[in-house]
């Protein structure tokens, strides 16, 4: 008997420094990160490639900072940000685009997981980077077809976002109260504070962010005055301390503040097994009683009224806590009595909805119910969605004029 294939999840955290690759299965208690070095805690892998001279060998990673110290190859660091920036890229005699580089050194991060061999496949990436941007989405969407993806197979998610997925999939006794998660890089430090709103189902979930502050001379003392403000009137459960900066002795009065009466743990890889956790509960999230409303998620449902086989119900077009750079609604109907048309919009923690009548002006004159159309709804912001409504006609008895109708909902 054929045994069932298990899904695996690939999370993968990246900026113009290095990477970090964690991979999930359903049969795992939790992500695992991989190292370069098998058995090692050093997850970080330095975003660079390099190309041997004269030959088409590319390295990667720490094997690419190595052989940059000698004379045989060329190196190309920054990845991400040239890729954003839309540079191209001569080496030799030959020309790269720079997101083809970011391509490349994508697809041999994803494969390491397969040559310790712990993974045989995958089913989906999910990247997760410092912040969305309307630049680096249109960049990451041109690699993922490069990396023999699928869009179903490929997500891209903040760093909020992904602490929202890593906290909320541990035991519920870390999160009883709020969540906060420190990042520093030796020079700044700044913060993430997860709240529950459990007044509502399923329970809207906010992330508040600090500024990023410099770290002086006095660390722990800078520390902790940063940490007594973050928590003045506040009931805090864990503390998630992320990043190199937090490497070394230097906290003291600082980590007992935060132990009392706290849960603390320290780490580097909690963004990539985040975005493993996302992968999952994007194809397993019956029991997930949470929703995300961050800057990159849509505020509200967009939703129609319609009759299915004899029975009214609501068709969503957009959902509230998707994110809005990847969502799209796409359905066709059959216009009945007049010619308007009835959008739903409701916040994720109503119960009312505002209703939006939207009339199709010089709409050809036909028998009710001959009438067929297209409505696409693409965000154009988390706030914001261009509706548009195409005539699509009654085959061939009543032609379409392919007339569109276009009109942006705000909530």
């Amino acid at each position: 008997m054929e045994q069932r294939k298990e899904h695996i999840y690939i999370g993968i955290d990246i900026n113009d420094r290095y990477a970090m690759i964690s991979y999930y299965q359903l049969n795992m208690a939790e992500p695992e990160t991989v190292s370069t070095i098998a058995g090692s805690g050093y997850y970080q892998i330095p975003t660079l490639l390099a190309k041997r001279k004269s030959l088409g060998q590319w390295y990667y990673g720490d094997d690419a900072r190595k052989m940059a110290k000698t004379s045989e190859v060329i190196c190309v660091d920054s990845l991400l940000k040239r890729a954003v920036n839309g540079e191209t890229i001569r080496i030799e005699d030959e020309t790269f685009e720079a997101w083809e580089l970011l391509a490349l050194f994508l697809k041999k991060v994803m494969e390491l997981p397969k040559k310790l061999g712990n993974v045989a496949a995958y089913d989906r990436l999910i990247l997760s980077v410092e912040r969305l941007s309307r630049a680096n989405m249109e960049v990451f969407w041109k690699i993922a077809p490069k990396l023999g993806l699928l869009p179903e197979q490929f997500m891209v998610i903040d760093h909020k976002e992904s602490f929202y997925y890593f906290a909320l999939s541990q035991p519920d006794s870390l999160w009883i109260h709020d969540v906060y998660l420190f990042e520093s890089d030796g020079k700044n430090i700044h913060y993430y504070g997860l709240k529950r709103n459990t007044r509502t189902a399923p329970q809207v979930i906010s992330i508040k962010e600090s500024i990023k502050t410099p770290m002086e001379e006095n660390k722990d003392e800078e520390f902790l005055i940063l940490l007594q403000k973050a928590f003045e009137n506040q009931i805090v459960t864990t503390v998630y301390l992320v990043g190199e900066g937090f490497e070394g002795k230097w906290m003291k009065d600082s980590l007992t503040y935060i132990c009392r009466g706290r849960r603390a743990f320290m780490g580097n890889n909690l963004y990539c097994k985040g975005a493993c956790y996302a992968g999952f509960l994007r194809d397993h999230d019956e029991n997930w009683n949470f929703i995300y409303m961050g800057e990159n998620e849509m505020k509200f449902n967009l939703s129609l009224k319609v009759r299915d086989k004899g029975e009214l119900s609501f068709y969503t077009l957009i959902s509230a806590g998707k994110n809005w750079f990847e969502a799209k609604g796409e359905c066709e109907v059959i216009l009945s009595g007049t010619g308007e048309i009835d959008f739903w919009k409701q916040l994720p923690n109503s119960r009312e909805a505002v209703i939006e009548t939207l009339e199709l002006t010089d709409l050809p004159s036909r028998p009710d119910r001959t009438t067929r159309l297209r409505i696409t709804a693409v965000p154009v912001s988390d706030e914001k969605i261009e509706v548009k409504i195409r005539d699509l006609g009654f085959g061939e008895i009543y032609r379409g004029t392919d007339k569109v109708w276009k009109y942006t909902m705000t909530m």
